[in-house]
């Protein structure tokens, strides 16, 4: 074997030992989905992960799925501030997509590879509780549909899950109280889910590196940040677009109680296991406190 082969293996020794037994929560992103390369390396990181003990829960998205098959359909969509709006109709084909086959795809995937994953949407054992979410412009409320925002994670079904020796992969889904069914953004999904168990990683797998200072300066590239250097890009515009909505969900994991937030490229084969168990990584990490969960 080659030296730098074996140097690889004895780096991620202390990692192994270090995370064995911890929980991690994956947001598996729907743009990878079409890239069979990166879908392939990320199956077999998640098999490698829980063989060495790592509890792994997976949350997937499929945002440009859903658009395929709505367009199919001949059903319109809108979007308003990054988020789809979803009435009835959509809300069907949102369900049907996100729970019938995205989950059910990547569970299948990896029961294949040895690994005893059960996919499970939030409507199953009242995983995700939601509310209606409404987008402010002012004073005033836009009504945007069966949109949901998150009020309670099931953690208990979770940890009876994990510790049956089961790798939930939730489909992000949520109902209330009274039967309405929601679309569930998956990060912010993600992110309650981490919070809820306290967890050592939450890990967004992306189609960006990560954070820079400048987008367009590879050199500017941030390995590791913390909340409140989050919040000083934000103010002064370093961090802006698209990113604030995910660095929203990063700070309401840390402060929730997640451990650490990572954001990297699932684009590259095998970044899960280049992030966790390599000295530097190759994402960006979100520093939160001491995990005693």
């Amino acid at each position: 074997m080659e030296t730098h082969k074996i140097k690889t293996i004895v780096e991620a020794l202390p990692y192994i030992k270090k995370f064995r037994g911890k929980t991690f929560v994956i947001k598996y992103g729907g743009s990878i989905f079409k890239m069979e390369k990166s879908k392939k390396a990320f199956i077999k990181d998640i098999v490698l992960l829980t063989f060495v003990g790592i509890n792994i829960i997976i949350v997937h998205g499929g945002g440009p799925n859903i658009s395929q098959m709505l367009d199919k359909l001949g059903i319109k969509t809108e979007f308003i501030k990054g988020l789809r709006v979803t009435d009835e109709e959509t809300m069907e084909v949102v369900e049907m997509v996100l729970s019938g086959k995205i989950n059910k795809k990547i569970a299948a995937d990896l029961c294949k590879n040895g690994v005893n994953a059960i996919g499970i949407s939030g409507a199953d054992g009242n995983l995700i509780i939601a509310t209606k979410k409404y987008l402010k412009e002012g004073k005033e409320k836009i009504n945007i549909g069966n949109v949901g925002e998150i009020v309670n994670v099931n953690q208990n079904l979770l940890n009876d899950l994990i510790d049956k020796g089961y790798l939930p992969v939730i489909s992000p889904i949520g109902y209330d109280n009274e039967g309405n069914v929601y679309n569930v953004n998956a990060d912010y999904a993600a992110a309650a889910i981490s919070s809820s168990l306290k967890c050592e990683k939450l890990i967004y797998l992306t189609d960006v590196k990560g954070l820079y200072k400048d987008i367009e300066d590879s050199n500017s590239f941030i390995s590791s940040i913390t909340i409140d250097e989050i919040n000083e890009y934000i103010r002064t515009g370093v961090i802006n677009g698209g990113m604030l909505p995910k660095m929203e969900c990063c700070i309401k994991a840390i402060k929730g109680g997640t451990k650490d937030v990572h954001l990297i490229d699932g684009r590259l084969e095998h970044s899960l296991l280049l992030e966790i168990f390599t000295d530097k990584g190759i994402g960006t990490m979100i520093k939160g406190g001491v995990n005693n969960g």
